[in-house]
């Protein structure tokens, strides 16, 4: 992500989400929680526009996704965005659907780790966003369900045909995209699609702990590590060595690779500047 921009001022107040920043980690909180933090279309633009901010600005070393109340994300309102696309025509459903793909791709390519916080019901859209992230810290009562042919839509909505057959396997997508029945924690994490299972109560809690970590940890090696698990995901062996020797390259001529030797050296903690 560029970190240059044009005339736009920086966005001041988001207005369908809650955002929170310290010492490098954001929070991003869905905080609608008497519809289940269900999506609107403003909730959507609010994540695609938000995410390309805090990607040009690169004060974000970590964000935290996470959903207020019962659940983490109920998928797409039913009143404001199904009842609605029944009166669009083709040409605007297409500027929706491209629209809910820029928010995953955004949560992809974006350059810091982001850390799903998952309790409750993750369901439809919000499946998807917690799928799309890097990591995805779940509670005992967290619930994944791609229900888009329950609704009479592809199962591959979002990206989740692509994404979701990386993290699990191609047997466990089709029956999951294919049914929509919920995922229940205890398979999610047998099958990888948890990466970290807590306690109820403490997801958002261990979601901040990861988060943190990873601040402060290498950023710009992280960043290069999260661009380079994407960009190899369709690329031979010998595209994705190369990549990687390109960018091992570029790292090992950075602040960070040099940082390392001299704490090693002087028996101290490394100072990570992400440069």
């Amino acid at each position: 992500m560029s970190p240059f921009t044009g005339s736009a001022p920086r966005t001041e107040r988001w207005q369908h989400l809650r955002l929170t920043t310290q010492d490098g980690v954001a929070t991003v909180t869905l905080a609608r929680p008497e519809k289940l933090n269900a999506l609107t279309f403003g909730a959507y633009a609010d994540l695609r526009d938000l995410l390309a901010e805090l990607s040009r600005e690169r004060s974000v070393r970590a964000l935290v996704l996470a959903g207020e109340g019962r659940g983490f994300c109920s998928g797409g309102d039913v009143d404001e965005i199904i009842g609605a696309t029944l009166a669009m025509d083709t040409a605007q459903l297409l500027d929706f659907n491209r629209m809910t793909g820029q928010v995953v791709r955004a949560i992809r390519e974006c350059p810091f780790p982001v850390v799903a916080a998952v309790h409750g019901v993750a369901a439809g859209a919000g499946a998807v966003l917690a799928l799309a992230a890097d990591f995805r810290v779940a509670a005992p009562s967290a619930r994944f369900a791609f229900l888009f042919t329950a609704v009479g839509l592809s199962g591959g909505d979002m990206g989740a045909a692509y994404l979701l057959p990386r993290v699990v396997g191609l047997g466990h997508a089709t029956r999951i995209l294919m049914l929509g029945e919920a995922v229940r924690a205890p398979e999610a994490e047998r099958i990888g699609l948890i990466s970290e299972m807590t306690v109820e109560g403490e997801a958002d809690a261990r979601a901040a702990a990861l988060a943190r970590r990873l601040a402060d940890g290498p950023a710009l090696a992280l960043a290069q590590t999260k661009a380079l698990l994407t960009a190899e995901l369709d690329m031979p062996l010998a595209a994705a060595v190369e990549m990687d020797a390109a960018t091992q390259a570029l790292l090992m001529n950075g602040e960070d690779y040099a940082e390392f030797h001299a704490a090693f050296t002087e028996k101290r903690p490394p100072k990570w500047r992400g440069r």
